[in-house]
């Protein structure tokens, strides 16, 4: 086993094993990483020592390498990709990276997808081309065979003819290939009206997007294992000739290899695993009508393609990483392959998040210029599905990929959506992204067009620390144990692939509302019930076993019951294990119907015979009225019209956290009991006992936001535990459960607002800590109010941080404690009371609990505001400056258009109306 390997094992035995009534042990992989995007590769061992030190001191725990196009005018610094230049600095990157605590992975290539120049186009990514024609029997024929397509005219000199069918009205079907001569048919041709259909193979020509230096060239052929064999050996050299350590994890990025939808060897491989020769039915396979014949043998050419991108890509790139030491992450998403097996087949599995959800947060800043998130909750479960039932520890996330225009993301609005990928099954974020700028780079450095810029040159990076730590304390707990989801859901992918129209389909996040409109109602469906679900393939289902009425998959995870969602398909071998795990002790629920037919077309009425013969001995009716529980050998099957009682008949309780208090959470198991992360992503605010479905007794909370901890209060009713919970619209906690007692840690603080508070609204000063361009003095302001009203001429333009101040006197304080409300905060603030640091407030509701520093008489209260880029930025545009330095797309707006911010209105900065003081009784 190779060193990387066992390091990895031991991380996952130490995850699965550990405990904690305190905050568990931090460690490299728990810290948010990031894209690190090299512009040119054009870095340097001042600038890298430099920018590593500013990561680490924030606190980033991993940077994944990609290099990309470069900046205008500075080709001469650009490094060759993999060059002995090149390799040197990734070397000291990882030198650098060690000491400042930041692990540092890489793309397997530039931009995106993997290619370069050693890819011939011999070996780039391939596209069938199909040409028919009609041919009059009962004399010789001399016929051109070739494009015609005047939209395919460059594949003339590339494009190799595969095969020439021909089909006769007698069903009589001749490949007529080695009958073609220099671009003609001769062949005598029998009596009758004969169709034909030749396949030339051609090549998509798409070259790799955002190439940096040394990258630029044609994408590889994924579904060729001489391809990517080919492909991975210049990495092999470089790392073996200039003697550098291969990295931690090498990354994919999503599949966006357009147009290939072939590959040369694909006819005999679909032969192998189809059972029969696609060649004998081209004009149905490429018809335009969706009769059942064509829907079967598309369906069949997406099965295979899908089996040849993870056997001879996804699972060949892991084993040859796993030969160098090395793991793989990966987004499956946009491929055309299942997508549970695809990101099954990778150590770490990578969703995507993009765009900005709406989730009605009371007080949090809405946006005009945004993009709704096309990744909701059921997407991003992919890959935290594939993960749990693999038994793979982390899943990764591509984070706030055009979350607003740029220079306008807020730390207040990422942590939303954060939290959704929390609960979606995410515990190893990476921001999306943070480009590579060198410190004397004018401002606002180097960019890269998507988006967030997590980096020293964006303003928000001043009070990103406090983020990363709260990422950091989510993510040590749910590295933490196991997934304890409640149910495995058939993943439907047969019907998917039976009915999307056209003939090459990819996953993608941007049309899977399109893909699986009725799945994702499902997954919506039960999720709103209260209970958590992962995904299942056919290909787990094979493996997974029953254990005491329990189902657990090949990676050992456990599920209560397993769902199939009114699927019209099934493989045979699928329902026929299912009906085996039944028999064991396992409970299955049918929803709508039963299985209605098999997919595919080889052998299609022997395995229709064998599924109706499997439906005969299940129980009840085919199509569903009600819902009903049969017992059947040890275990149940539940059929049910809906999903509420059929889940209900499981005697599996819902989690009351969704279903009467409407938040967010997942579950997870350690060795003592299990722990929750809860967030409230709704407008209304939670506080009662909550009733959990855990059998232990005694709790914690922990703040992730604070770092604050205590034994939570707790009664029994009826025999269930209920824990009392006070979480404001948008906040999130921890609770941990354990068997044991928890005599001797800190009680929870729960406390209760007082009738009245202190309205701060007239005493206010206000000078710059930072401004750009710079603003001097002290102001007296009085009412806490936006910067920009001022009538300083740079008040609307700069980007930077004021420093609001107040004196006030206090009587005797009576209160247990006292809350800080910052109220409408542009954007992010830090509080010192009587020079003492409170905290930051960067996320809603901008509250900070602060009566421990608080004295009766004066105090003095001090409340740094940083505020967003975009004004600064938007003057820019107005003066002509040239700040668009970069090569290729150079920095698209939202939606990929192309212009200028000088329109932007002014964004409000600093405080933004009235500060309350709040004093707080405790409750228990």
């Amino acid at each position: 086993m190779k060193k990387n390997s066992i390091l990895f094992f031991l991380c996952l035995c130490s995850a699965m094993g550990a405990a904690a009534q305190n905050w568990p042990e931090v460690k490299p992989e728990a810290r948010p990483g990031s894209r690190w995007w090299w512009l040119g590769s054009a870095v340097d061992k001042d600038n890298l020592n430099y920018n590593l030190k500013e990561y680490g001191k924030a606190g980033l725990g991993s940077l994944e390498v990609t290099p990309i196009y470069g900046v205008k005018g500075n080709e001469s610094h650009n490094l060759c990709f993999l060059s002995p230049e090149w390799m040197e600095m990734f070397r000291y990157t990882q030198e650098v990276g060690k000491t400042n605590g930041i692990d540092i992975d890489m793309n397997t290539g530039t931009g995106w997808p993997f290619g370069g120049p050693e890819v011939s186009l011999s070996q780039a990514a391939a596209k069938a081309i199909f040409e028919c024609y009609e041919v009059k029997g009962g004399e010789p024929v001399k016929l051109e065979i070739n494009i015609r397509d005047p939209k395919e005219q460059k594949q003339r000199d590339v494009a190799y003819l595969d095969c020439l069918m021909a089909y006769g009205t007698d069903g009589k079907v001749v490949n007529l290939a080695k009958k073609v001569k220099d671009g003609y048919l001769q062949w005598d041709a029998p009596a009758g009206d004969w169709q034909l259909v030749a396949l030339f193979v051609g090549r998509t020509f798409q070259k790799v997007k955002r190439a940096a230096p040394g990258g630029e060239g044609y994408v590889m052929d994924h579904f060729s294992p001489v391809s990517v064999k080919s492909y991975f050996e210049k990495f092999d050299k470089a790392f073996k000739t200039n003697k550098v350590n291969f990295p931690r994890t090498f990354f994919n990025d999503s599949y966006e290899v357009y147009g290939a939808d072939w590959t040369p060897a694909f006819l005999k491989e679909f032969a192998a695993r189809r059972g029969y020769r696609l060649e004998n039915h081209f004009p149905e396979f490429i018809s335009q009508e969706r009769t059942e014949l064509t829907r079967r043998l598309v369906s069949d050419y997406r099965e295979t393609l899908g089996e040849l991108l993870v056997e001879n890509f996804t699972t060949a790139w892991t084993k040859w990483a796993h030969g160098h030491g090395s793991t793989t992450r990966n987004q499956a998403h946009g491929s055309p392959a299942n997508l549970i097996d695809t990101y099954a087949s990778v150590d770490i599995p990578e969703c995507e998040g993009f765009g900005l959800t709406d989730f009605h947060i009371r007080g949090l800043r809405r946006d005009s210029l945004t993009r709704p998130n096309f990744s909701d909750i059921s997407m991003l479960k992919y890959a935290s599905s594939a993960a749990h039932i693999a038994g793979k520890p982390y899943t990764s996330s591509e984070t706030f990929t055009w979350l607003t225009e740029h220079f306008r993301t807020s730390l207040s609005q990422c942590k939303p959506d954060m939290d959704l990928m929390f609960v979606s099954g995410v515990n190893h974020a990476f921001f999306h992204g943070t480009p590579y700028s060198p410190k004397e780079a004018a401002w606002p450095g180097w960019l890269f067009y998507a988006t967030i810029n997590m980096s020293p040159t964006n303003t928000i990076w001043r009070d990103a620390p406090a983020f990363f730590e709260y990422i950091t304390r989510c993510q040590s707990f749910l590295q933490l144990g196991k997934p304890d989801n409640d149910f495995l859901v058939y993943l439907p992918v047969y019907d998917m692939w039976n009915d999307i129209p056209g003939r090459f389909v990819g996953f993608d996040i941007h049309k899977m509302d399109q893909y699986a409109p009725k799945f994702i109602k499902t997954i919506q469906t039960i999720m709103a019930g209260g209970y958590d679900v992962d995904y299942i393939s056919d290909s787990f289902i094979k493996s997974t076993s029953c254990q005491d009425g329990m189902l657990k998959t090949r990676g050992g995870a456990c599920y209560k019951a397993l769902i199939v969602p009114a699927v019209k398909l099934i493989p045979v071998s699928t329902l026929k294990k299912l009906v085996a795990l039944v028999r064991q002790g396992a409970t299955v629920v049918f929803v709508e119907h039963y299985p209605e037919d098999v997919p595919g077309y080889a052998s299609l009425e022997q395995n229709r015979k064998q599924l109706f013969a499997l439906l005969e001995q299940l129980p009840g009716e085919k199509s569903f009225r009600g819902t009903q529980a049969f017992n059947f050998g040890k275990g149940r099957i539940i059929v049910g019209s809906d999903y509420h009682e059929a889940l209900e008949c499981t005697g599996v309780p819902a989690e009351e956290l969704k279903t009467r208090w409407g938040v967010q959470f997942i579950r997870r198991t350690h060795t003592e009991g299990h722990h929750y992360f809860i967030s409230n992503l709704q407008v209304k605010d939670v506080e009662g006992w909550v009733t959990l479905n855990v059998p232990e007794k005694n709790m914690m909370c922990f703040d992730p936001m604070t770092g604050k901890r205590g034994i939570a209060k707790t009664r029994e009713v009826e025999g269930k535990t209920q824990v009392y919970m006070q979480l404001k619209s948008g906040e999130s906690i921890i609770l941990q459960t354990f068997t044991r007692s928890l005599q001797g840690e800190p009680e929870w603080k729960y406390g209760k607002e007082m009738d009245y508070s202190l309205s701060l609204d007239h005493g206010w000063k206000l000078k710059f800590v930072e401004s750009y361009p710079a603003i001097e003095g002290e102001f007296k302001i009085d009412t806490p109010s936006s910067w920009t009203e001022m009538a300083h001429p740079a008040a609307k333009i700069n980007r930077g941080t004021a420093l609001y101040s107040l004196e006030l006197d206090l009587p005797e304080l009576s209160a247990d404690d006292w809350i800080l409300d910052l109220g409408d905060v542009r954007e992010s603030a830090r509080v010192r009371i009587n020079g003492q640091e409170a905290g930051t407030a960067w996320a809603v509701p901008f509250r900070l609990s602060i009566g421990q520093l608080l004295k009766p008489g004066k105090n003095l209260i001090e409340v740094e505001v940083t505020n967003l880029p975009a004004n600064s930025i938007a003057e820019m545009d107005r003066q002509g400056k040239q700040w668009r330095i970069f090569e290729d797309i150079n920095m698209a707006k939202l939606n990929y258009e192309k212009g200028t911010y000088g329109h932007w209105e002014t964004l409000p900065s600093g405080l933004n109306g009235i500060v309350r003081l709040i004093p707080v009784k405790y409750l228990f």
